[in-house]
């Protein structure tokens, strides 16, 4: 199967992404990986793109474009693959389809999380993590440290990130409003997308996923 994954953030994206990948036996491709192995790689699209970074600058599409095609034409990528934070805008979505079409293949699904603007502020504003290891996460309603502020683990002090008070959240929102959310509309348009509630379990909403890929 071809799948991309959408949805706003706090959707629970990348954990999704992992249990489907895994369950379906594809590659789970991530923005976020795709640069860091670019990157630490030193291939020239990473040289590109940290550059770029470095100058404080966005990366241009070009070259997010030309990471995930180098990756989707990966041999363990043949039989399928999980898109995760690409495409991530309009742009990206419609060069998808120039190198699905070019490589005469198409994709299966679009998967798209849903979950309410209150929620995803809830669930990002109440994330509290450990000053020692950032590993160690914990939320003040979902799941609460034994001691408040202190972490289970290792005794360290449990924060906030300065990007997700829930100020920082909305702007997070607003720009996946305006960027991202209309490629739902151009997916919908393809016969393409398959919304679900990511509310509940994980699990819950993995099965759900899969039923719905494969319904």
């Amino acid at each position: 199967m071809r799948i991309v994954l959408v949805g706003p953030p706090g959707a629970g994206k990348g954990t999704q992404a992992h249990l489907l990948a895994k369950t379906l036996s594809i590659p789970h491709i991530s923005t976020g990986d795709l640069f860091r192995a670019n990157i630490s790689q030193s291939t020239p699209l990473g040289l590109e793109a940290k550059a770029y970074m470095d100058a404080g600058k966005l990366v241009p599409d070009e070259i997010t474009i030309g990471m995930a095609k180098d990756r989707m034409m990966q041999p363990d990528a043949a039989k399928g693959f999980l898109l995760d934070g690409f495409p991530r805008n309009l742009g990206q979505a419609k060069a998808l389809d120039e190198i699905l079409a070019e490589n005469g293949i198409a994709l299966d699904g679009v998967l798209d999380l849903e979950v309410s603007e209150d929620e995803v502020v809830r669930r990002i504003a109440g994330r509290r993590l450990c000053r020692n290891n950032g590993s160690h996460v914990f939320h003040v309603d979902y799941n609460q440290p034994a001691t408040p502020g202190v972490c289970d683990e290792c005794g360290g002090e449990l924060y906030q990130r300065t990007d997700d008070t829930e100020e920082a959240v909305r702007v997070r929102l607003e720009e996946y409003h305006t960027k991202t959310e209309p490629i739902i509309g151009y997916y919908a348009d393809q016969g393409l997308l398959v919304t679900i509630p990511a509310l509940g379990k994980v699990s819950e909403v993995t099965e759900r996923a899969i039923e719905a890929l494969r319904g």
